[in-house]
């Protein structure tokens, strides 16, 4: 799957594991930044260009990360085509995308840890829209 992942300074950390963690699962991963840790960055710099490429189909899902997800969730649900949504559950990564056709996963790298967090996102991956 052709992925995009975004972030930052706030979950910088995990965003950096994702992207290998990603690759070596088999998917193309295009990073949208932040590419060096500044805590003087805002999500939005990196999230709309996200899931702008989301929406237009540049690449299929997203995972966007700020400290606590809230900000990267409300910046990215403000572009047409987008359906984020803040998940720190297994039932929701999945139900998300299989019932509300979710898009891009958002995550706080301050509030889920990187074993939880990588299991999420996984979830969310292999989960498929109903079309019901």
């Amino acid at each position: 799957m052709r992925l995009g992942i975004a972030t930052d300074h706030g979950g910088f950390g995990l965003k950096e594991e994702f992207v290998g963690q990603l690759r070596a699962a088999g998917h193309e991963v295009v990073d949208f930044g932040a590419h060096n840790l500044d805590p003087g960055d805002d999500y939005p710099d990196f999230v709309i260009p996200l899931a702008e490429a989301v929406a237009v189909g540049e690449v299929e899902r997203g995972v966007a990360i700020c400290g606590s997800g809230v900000g990267a969730s409300v910046c990215a649900n403000k572009v047409v085509g987008v359906r984020a949504g803040l998940i720190h559950d297994h039932f929701s990564a999945r139900q998300g995308v299989e019932d509300d056709h979710m898009n891009i996963i958002c995550m706080g790298g301050r509030t889920v840890g990187p074993s939880v967090a990588w299991d999420l996102v996984q979830t969310f991956l292999a989960a498929e829209f109903s079309k019901c």
